[in-house]
């Protein structure tokens, strides 16, 4: 029991964080090209229980953490977002889609100048530690899993604005569909092919800007 309320502790700020500064990222972009939306709805905030959705908040979070997966996910509350009120639909829908997994990655490396920072005070307590990596990886892990190429996930929205009028009308109709596609390629462990080389290239980019700070210290 200790251990499991041990886990719960480590990981509970670094997810509501991450799912939190997400969607908050997509309302700001949503209303800094027109649409006000989420903002008139209070979703541009950085309170998680504007955006805390019980099951996928919570629930999975938690059920995949005691459970030992290789993989961590949630999601909260969808950000509604009026893509007519935008001044460009087409163009401005993936900046704003977009937005979602940048701030996982702008998390990822404000948790690794964490770990620096604890590290540098000569503190190195394993509590603060295992926080700093649990925040890396849970961001790294949103990032990757939000630009997989499949509506109503980040990365679908993205492609849909890319492609064909035509083609994109078609492709937006498996939404209903997507998010059950997904548990079944999580499942399977197809989506670990996608998964492993986002996070990988998550962590490069994060290394190398911090590159100059690493070099510094040593």
């Amino acid at each position: 029991m200790n251990n499991t309320l041990y886990t719960i502790a480590v990981w509970i700020l670094p997810v509501l964080f991450a799912i939190t500064l997400h969607e908050a990222s997509h309302a700001y972009v949503a209303k800094f090209f027109g649409d006000t939306t989420a903002y008139s709805l209070g979703r541009m905030s950085l309170n998680p229980i504007r955006h805390i959705d019980l099951f996928g908040t919570i629930v999975i979070p938690a059920a995949l953490i005691l459970l030992n997966s290789p993989f961590v996910f949630g999601y909260a509350k969808p950000v509604p977002v009026n893509f007519g009120n935008l001044r460009n639909p087409r163009q401005h829908s993936a900046l704003v889609a977009l937005a979602g997994p940048v701030s996982n990655l702008f998390m990822a490396l404000l948790w690794q100048i964490f770990k620096i920072i604890v590290v540098v005070s000569g503190l190195k307590e394993p509590f603060l530690m295992k926080m700093a990596d649990a925040g890396i990886v849970i961001n790294l892990v949103l990032f990757a899993f939000n630009l997989f190429p499949l509506p109503p996930l980040d990365g679908g929205r993205i492609l849909t604005s890319l492609l064909p009028t035509n083609v994109a009308w078609k492709f937006a109709r498996i939404e209903p569909y997507g998010f059950f596609i997904v548990l079944a390629l999580v499942y399977f462990k197809m989506l670990n092919y996608w998964m492993r080389p986002l996070m990988h290239a998550g962590a490069v980019i994060v290394k190398t800007i911090l590159l100059p700070v690493t070099f510094f210290l040593r």
